[in-house]
């Protein structure tokens, strides 16, 4: 099985800058999807490929973010400290969870080196830090913090670079980046509704979300990521999500999915809205096959 990466980039509005981040991503990897927004000024690149490849392809990716996009001009909801904001390394299979963790490390080491720009571990290559921990006060609290003691790079120089700020990298588990829009343009109804559903709020185990308004759709944003599709199932989520908007007067307006999802996700989702008892990925028949391939 390949390992999987989905770098996330602090651009979704330039067109010509989205290209040349796809096309450095393409080089050695194979690129399965590109997700931008222009209201987070983000986007979202899915690509898969052997060790090698995929950490030479994303090296050059950040290299491109690096030359390309200034954060001192960048303006977006997403929270973010890098031009190249978070490049995790995915395990499709859960028996190659050391080979992204070796993959991660390698790749963070190269950033570091190779680029000078600091990097920061998360996830399984840092238990108990996640993105959030490092975007708190943006890359300027980040660098008082670093100054400060409070914390340093794994890897690369103490100082964040003036126009691409920091890298956060890790292997992590596959999630789902998943948007629920209200038709309302207050942000606040969504914010409390992300306080709801996300784990620190007492929400659902794994999720992690917040509430953006989206200017451009005169819309306001649930934005979430189920980081344990299977602890916490997204039809469920889905489902709180319109209770608390209905409990609130306000209506869904339409989901999105950032990215790619896991196939065992859909599929519960299929099983639930069909209320077949039972019903799991095995029952599918593209992924049965699948399955006895690799068998």
């Amino acid at each position: 099985m390949p390992l999987e990466s989905v770098p996330n980039f602090s651009e979704g509005r330039d067109r010509a800058t989205i290209g040349a981040l796809a096309a450095a991503l393409s080089e050695r990897a194979e690129l399965l999807d590109v997700h931008s927004d222009p209201d987070h000024n983000r986007s979202v690149f899915t690509l898969v490929g052997g060790e090698a490849d995929l950490t030479d392809s994303l090296l050059a990716a950040v290299a491109c973010a690096r030359e390309l996009i200034d954060l001192r001009r960048h303006e977006g909801a997403h929270p973010r400290i890098g031009a190249a904001d978070v490049v995790p390394i995915i395990a499709l299979d859960p028996a190659d969870a050391e080979r992204a963790r070796a993959c991660a490390l390698r790749l963070a080491e190269r950033i570091g080196s190779e680029l000078a720009i600091p990097v920061f571990l998360y996830g399984e290559s840092a238990p108990g830090r996640g993105p959030a921990f490092f975007r708190r006060g943006g890359p300027g609290g980040l660098q008082e913090r670093i100054d400060a003691g409070e914390l340093h790079p794994d890897f690369g120089p103490y100082r964040l670079d003036e126009r691409a700020g920091a890298v956060i990298v890790g292997a992590r588990r596959p999630l789902i980046a998943f948007n629920v829009n209200r038709a309302t343009a207050d942000v606040e109804v969504a914010r409390a509704i992300a306080a709801a559903v996300r784990e620190a709020g007492g929400g659902f185990p794994g999720v992690r979300a917040l509430g953006f308004a989206l200017p451009s759709a005169d819309r306001a944003q649930v934005s979430m990521n189920v980081e344990d599709w299977e602890a916490a199932a997204l039809h469920e989520i889905v489902a709180r999500v319109e209770e608390e908007a209905h409990a609130r007067g306000v209506e869904v307006a339409g989901a999105e999915l950032v990215g790619l999802m896991p196939a065992g996700a859909a599929a519960a989702a299929a099983g639930s809205i069909l209320r077949i008892d039972g019903f799991n990925a095995s029952h599918v028949l593209e992924l049965r096959l699948l399955d006895r391939a690799r068998a």
